[in-house]
């Protein structure tokens, strides 16, 4: 027996899952154990990796407003030696670059939609590391304390990953044990 997670639009769940209940009779072969749903609004999304990122506030299905770009940091070296210790202390400094960059961005997005409100949740992926150095700006502060969705598993940022993270940040995810 394994499980798996599935998501589901959340206009689409109803239908869904009368198909899968017709589908699963008494819950043989599958039957559902857990469903999440995850619907606050407004909503900030961060979502950055060492090549890119992309920041919004939604409003329900719709982003209010948004930043996507990208800024170079250095991957790894085979280089031996000092080399090495001068290539890794080159990417610390752009990572940390590319961080301060993002926080700048996020805290303008944030006042931009000043007009929906403040977040109620927080949606983040990409890279987990570089996610918590954002978060850990003072500036955005109050995001820490917001319910979090995570999805570390979306590829380098740029606009149709931010629609497409908005999509999983509101679906509803329904584990089915098998």
């Amino acid at each position: 027996m394994g499980t798996r997670v599935v998501e589901v639009a959340p206009g689409r769940y109803a239908a869904w899952r009368l198909r899968f209940d017709a589908n699963n009779p008494g819950g043989l072969p599958q039957r559902v154990v857990a469903v999440e749903s995850f619907d606050a609004s407004p909503l900030a999304v961060l979502l950055i990796r060492r090549g890119g990122y992309a920041v919004g506030l939604a409003d329900g299905d719709t982003l209010v407003s948004h930043k996507v770009g990208s800024r170079y940091v250095q991957s790894r070296t085979a280089a031996g030696g000092w080399s090495q210790q001068r290539y890794a202390r080159r990417r610390g400094n752009q990572a940390d670059a590319l961080v301060e960059a993002v926080a700048d961005h996020f805290v303008r997005i944030l006042a931009a939609g000043a007009a929906v409100g403040p977040p109620r949740a927080l949606f983040v992926g990409g890279d987990k590391a570089l996610v918590a150095e954002v978060l850990g700006e003072p500036r955005l502060s109050e995001l820490v304390r917001l319910p979090v969705r995570t999805a570390y598993d979306l590829p380098d940022p740029n606009r149709r990953v931010l629609d497409e993270a908005l999509t999983r940040a509101r679906a509803v995810r329904v584990t089915i044990e098998e």
